[in-house]
């Protein structure tokens, strides 16, 4: 027993014997400045600034004397927009080495950097995004190439003036540098949400509520894009389901969930369009496309649209302009289709309504276009108006031109399809050409209607 006892106690004093040279070793490299102050550079050439950092720290706490070492961790903090604890290694380095031209030119651009900053704050929330983001192009990032609070400025600044792309890549150059950058999700997420990249933007959104579940701002960008999601697809499958009442008030939620996000907001209005144009509400059919066409006035469907809409209107000359631009380059036979009924409308509103001339409606049976002809015949004809005769016979000459057409089956069904009755020799009405119950000869003339009227016939 006493031998164990022994030989543990030479087991133990050996290993002593053996730990303390590194235990020496150890302490000796901790209270190495110039060692640390070594490592620290090398850390700095890999950009592993954080390891720098520390090293520095703990150079000072062993030699707070070695001045280098200050100007190092000065420039280091200057770097991450760390203004404050670099200024105070600056002035402490100067106070080692008064008067280095070096060190005042890098203290001269931190405070240079330090207000641009504050500039650029100031600037973004009075909403001036062009000089924000010059002073933080052209100072803050130039002194302080990794300032987290630059960038992500930056980045909103970006998303602001819609530069989406830009800010997808900025935010790449975060994360890449921190993957758990919250903010950085963040905004990197919104700028996907308005390029309407709706799944890459929600997988932003989830990765960062992974890490920070009661995050307020990555909660309401996640739960707001699946409310818009589930209202838009309400809207469209009501509107497939022929729902058209129920699809128009879902499009219009669905738009003010977001006014702003106009990459999928275009669709929505499109859609809003199309529903009205087949429910027959000409005016919000019409003002729903303007709209999608304010946001993308290359989206042909919605020209197509608003030409429908414009029908549904009375405005063939408008309807006409939009169909034609959209069936361009379009072999979509419903915009081709569309286009012709819009010209037969325009030909058909720019000639001479007979029904009207005669006072009948479009659906007046042949008995009732002919018992208003010989009233208006004897209303207007020129013998029973010696006081205002040439009134009378341009008044009669429209009156007899109405009824050769109405009053003719075949030239009636023509002149409802929008065709051309010249070739019948039916002119204007009033024009010089065109039919005329007078006669091309002299002044005397004998009319007669048909079936005989009361008084005969009228010579003269």
């Amino acid at each position: 027993m006493a031998y164990t006892v022994l030989l543990l106690n030479f087991v133990f004093a050996c290993q002593l014997l053996l730990l303390q040279p590194l235990v020496s070793a150890l302490d000796g490299q901790s209270v190495d400045a110039a060692e640390l102050f070594e490592r620290a550079s090398q850390s700095i050439k890999v950009k592993s600034y954080t390891d720098a950092l520390d090293d520095l720290n703990a150079a000072i706490e062993a030699d707070p004397s070695l001045s280098e070492v200050y100007f190092k961790r000065a420039s280091i903090l200057r770097r991450f927009c760390r203004y404050e604890d670099s200024e105070n290694s600056y002035q402490k380095y100067l106070q080692l080495k008064p008067g280095d031209s070096n060190a005042e030119k890098e203290l001269s651009q931190l405070h240079q950097a330090k207000n641009a900053l504050e500039s650029a704050v100031t600037l973004f929330e009075s909403e001036d995004i062009g000089r924000a983001l010059e002073y933080l192009d052209k100072v803050v990032i130039v002194f302080s190439p990794a300032c987290s609070k630059a960038k992500l400025l930056k980045v909103k600044l970006l998303l602001v003036s819609k530069d989406y792309a830009a800010a997808i890549s900025e935010t790449g150059y975060i994360i890449k540098e921190d993957e758990n950058n919250l903010e950085a999700l963040l905004l990197r997420g919104r700028a996907y949400y308005y390029l309407a990249d709706h799944d890459i933007a929600q997988r932003h959104y989830q990765k960062g509520l992974r890490l920070d579940p009661e995050h307020s701002d990555l909660k309401k960008a996640y739960f707001g894009l699946k409310k818009l999601l589930k209202k838009t697809k309400s809207a469209e499958e009501n509107a497939s389901k022929g729902k058209l009442r129920v699809a128009a008030e879902d499009y219009k939620a669905a738009i003010a969930l977001d006014p702003n996000h106009t990459a999928h907001s275009v669709h929505l209005y499109l859609g809003l369009c199309k529903v009205s144009v087949r429910l027959g509400r000409g005016k919000e059919a019409l003002s729903s496309c303007n709209e999608a066409l304010n946001i993308d006035p290359e989206l042909m469907e919605a020209l197509h649209q608003r030409g429908e809409a414009k029908l549904l209107l009375e405005d063939w000359e408008g309807a006409v302009e939009d169909l034609k631009k959209a069936g361009e380059n379009s072999q979509d036979e419903d915009i081709h289709e569309a286009l012709h009924r819009a010209e037969r409308l325009l030909k058909m509103s720019k000639r001479k309504d007979w029904y009207k001339t005669l006072g009948v409606s479009r659906t007046a049976a042949v008995s009732e276009i002919k018992r208003a002809y010989k009233k208006l015949a004897l209303q207007w004809h020129p013998d029973k108006n010696v006081n205002n005769r040439e009134e009378a016979e341009n008044k009669f000459r429209e009156i007899a031109a109405a009824y050769e057409v109405l009053g003719d089956e075949e030239k009636r069904t023509r002149y409802d399809r929008g065709e051309d009755l010249e070739d019948m020799g039916m002119g204007g009405g009033g024009g010089g050409g065109g039919f005329n119950p007078f006669g091309g000869g002299g002044q005397q003339y004998t009319f007669h209607f048909e079936g005989g009227f009361p008084g005969g016939g009228f010579g003269f």
